[in-house]
């Protein structure tokens, strides 16, 4: 061989060499790209579970608010269903034994009305304790002491 063809073949060798060299980069480049392409899937696919989770919990929410709403709807219902009983309870009969109108009348307060507190103290004074208690819990009773 001559010194051309020598020349010519090493050249060629180191060409070929080059483009191994360049071959090898571009399969780097190529599993870097697929690490980073795979690297941004596994990202995005973290974000949608994220926001299908928020999604999720703002329907729960919602589904809860209405329960609540709900809840203070029945609440409210309840109170103005007790409120109406005690009214009636309380325009109900307002009478009292005969004994306890006649102690009332011996000391000029009417059984029908309501009656004063410190009137009611002072015409209870010749009774017992017991007798005194048993008075002012037939007139809470009958709603004519407050």
């Amino acid at each position: 061989m001559d010194e051309n063809e020598m020349k010519g073949a090493d050249g060629l060798s180191a060409t070929v060499e080059r483009l191994a060299a360049a071959a090898a980069m571009l399969e780097k480049a190529a599993e870097t790209l697929t690490a980073g392409q795979n690297g941004l899937r596994e990202e995005m696919q973290t974000t949608v579970a994220r926001i299908v989770a928020t999604t999720e919990r703002s329907e729960e929410f919602s589904e809860l608010e209405a329960k609540l709403q709900a809840a203070v709807a029945e609440i409210a219902a309840l109170r103005a269903e007790q409120e109406e009983r005690a009214g009636d309870r309380s325009a109900g009969r307002k009478t009292l034994p005969v004994t306890t109108v006649n102690l009332l009348a011996k000391h000029g307060l009417a059984a029908g009305a309501e009656v004063d507190v410190s009137a009611l103290d002072a015409a209870l004074t010749s009774l017992s304790i017991e007798q005194r208690i048993a008075v002012k819990s037939q007139l809470l009773r009958a709603g004519l002491v407050s």
